[in-house]
């Protein structure tokens, strides 16, 4: 109670301890309100809120609001034909509720695995068709919203048991699994993700048997989920670390096994103290899904360099749609940030 009682009196004091802290403390407050108030005369006072684009042109001083309610079909689903927009839309609602049930941890159920397989393969449907009388439609007319979430779900989902078994095997007793298991990290985190998505595009291809070659989609997914499991496997490997080693004895002690020791007293603990790093990297995955772009497939971004750049009429209005993007990344990207803080201290109740 009494670090609350001071708190306020030291950020007081901070701000407004001596004449030159006071100064600038005011610089800074009307700096803001300036800004603030000139953003806000922008964003909302002379803003275009109905898709006239005439009108747009009308306010040069202005946001033109009115291209997101023009073009939100094509930036949220890209090129997916229009009259079937509704299966992605179902999709990644689907797939977004299941992922909003698996953080709950009441629901960390025997379920939960079959659940997965069901959405997963219900979103594979709904998305490519050719089966239940839906048409089909190619991977590379996949886009937009549904491809993001898609991209960063399902590569996270592969990533995660191939970076356990690397976080294992980097700390083996056997000095051959070690050193291939460290190998593969330090190759992988040794190069940018951009070129793994070239390499599993453009040259995987060639190493292929003639007449048999993976979709570009399943192509682009094997290589992040590749690419993110080895900076996985070494947050893993931290938390590992973190473990005290006499409890890893006492439990040897007790009659336990190796791998039920493993599975029953160390990964939960460890993963318990990582929580705040694995969220950060599930954060960075989901804005590196932007990548894919640079092989052909039009995720959130991409959809919107679609959707404006062969429409002369909404071209100059790029700055708002990238805002619009940027919005729906921040509320993704906040959310998971606030679910990991909640579940940091839903874990730690009782263990400090």
């Amino acid at each position: 109670m009494s670090v609350g009682v001071r708190a306020p009196i030291a950020w007081r004091k901070e701000l407004w301890g001596s004449p030159l802290r006071a100064a600038f403390t005011l610089a800074l407050l009307l700096l803001f309100a300036w800004a603030g108030f000139h953003a806000f005369e922008w964003a909302v006072l002379q803003a275009v809120f109905h898709p006239d684009a005439q009108a747009c042109r009308a306010v040069p001083h202005g946001a033109c609001w009115g291209v997101i309610a023009e073009k939100w079909r094509p930036i949220l689903f890209g090129r997916y034909p229009y009259e079937e927009q509704w299966r992605p839309a179902v999709a990644v609602t689907l797939l977004s509720l299941t992922t909003l049930l698996s953080a709950w941890p009441r629901s960390w159920r025997w379920w939960l695995l079959p659940l997965w397989l069901v959405s997963l393969s219900a979103f594979g449907v709904l998305m490519r068709g050719g089966v239940a009388g839906l048409g089909a439609v190619a991977t590379n007319r996949w886009g937009g919203l549904p491809l993001t979430i898609g991209l960063a779900v399902v590569g996270l989902a592969l990533a995660f048991p191939l970076a356990l078994v690397l976080a294992l095997g980097r700390r083996s007793e056997w000095p051959l699994i070690r050193t291939l298991c460290a190998t593969y990290i330090e190759l992988v985190r040794g190069v940018p993700l951009i070129s793994v998505l070239f390499m599993a595009s453009f040259l995987l291809p060639l190493l292929w048997p003639a007449g048999w070659q993976p979709d570009v989609l399943v192509r682009v997914l094997a290589g992040l989920s590749l690419f993110v499991a080895a900076y996985l496997a070494e947050i893993i490997r931290g938390g590992l670390q973190a473990v005290p080693r006499g409890q890893v004895d006492a439990a040897m002690a007790l009659g336990f096994g190796r791998w039920p020791v493993q599975r029953d007293i160390v990964l939960p603990q460890a993963l318990r103290l990582v929580v705040p790093a694995l969220t950060n990297n599930v954060v960075g995955t989901l804005k590196d899904t932007s990548l894919v772009t640079v092989v052909g497939l039009f995720e959130l971004t991409g959809a919107l360099g679609l959707a404006l750049g062969g429409d002369p009429t909404w071209r100059p209005f790029y700055l708002e749609g990238y805002l619009f993007i940027a919005a729906v990344y921040w509320v993704l990207c906040f959310g998971l940030s606030r679910y990991s803080g909640w579940l940091e201290r839903r874990l730690s109740s009782g263990h400090s």
